[in-house]
């Protein structure tokens, strides 16, 4: 049966397809095994053997033999690169897993990306993340955030930090921190309704 193509961004062949790019794109350099990409992604091995070979007869992949293990990348030199990144990020990258990950949180305001990563999102220049800092304001189970970071965490393949902050205190804004997370670049999380594609992969 062939997948359907992902609602969010129906111009992928499959949701497969979105997150096989976002694991290899979103993080610059970024080069991976099959079975990596099979696990990051939580598709079969030959779906995701089947999927390179065909984003790599199209340019937009490369890959090179290291024993048994085959390493696939983005392939730098093709002119899609860049804006296909841009894509990607925006529909499959660590803002479409947060959302679906922290879907079932409960007692959350709000989640949003602060950090390196949201600056380099809203444009600032600076080398790649090393990590994603997200803020969420509430009152939900501490643990609950945890689980949720750690799944997100495994799927973006960058360390997930995630800090709970009480809405009193995200409103007032009456310590350093808040006061410098409110002045940074921040990128919204999409509060989403959990689906077949979230935490129950």
């Amino acid at each position: 049966m062939v997948a359907p193509a992902p609602p969010l961004l129906p111009v992928f062949r499959s949701r497969l397809q979105g997150d096989l790019l976002a694991a290899l794109l979103v993080v610059p350099g970024t080069e991976l095994t099959l079975t990596a990409i099979a696990e990051r992604t939580g598709g079969s091995l030959a779906a995701v053997q089947r999927e390179v070979s065909r984003l790599e007869e199209a340019g937009l992949l490369r890959s090179r033999r290291i024993g048994n293990a085959r390493l696939v990348s983005a392939d730098p030199a093709s002119p899609a690169t860049a804006p296909l990144t841009e894509l990607v990020t925006l529909s499959f990258g660590p803002v479409q897993v947060l959302a679906e990950e922290f879907a079932e949180v409960a007692d959350v305001d709000a989640v949003e990306v602060f950090g390196s990563w949201a600056a380099r999102h809203r444009g600032e220049r600076g080398g790649p993340p090393a990590d994603v800092d997200v803020l969420v304001v509430g009152t939900p189970d501490r643990d609950v955030v945890h689980d949720a970071a750690a799944r997100a965490e495994a799927r973006i393949g960058l360390p997930v930090n995630a800090t709970v902050v009480a809405p009193g205190r995200w409103e007032t804004g009456s310590d350093g921190f808040v006061t410098r997370v409110r002045t940074s670049p921040r990128v919204p999380v999409p509060r989403v309704r959990p689906g077949p594609a979230s935490s129950r992969r």
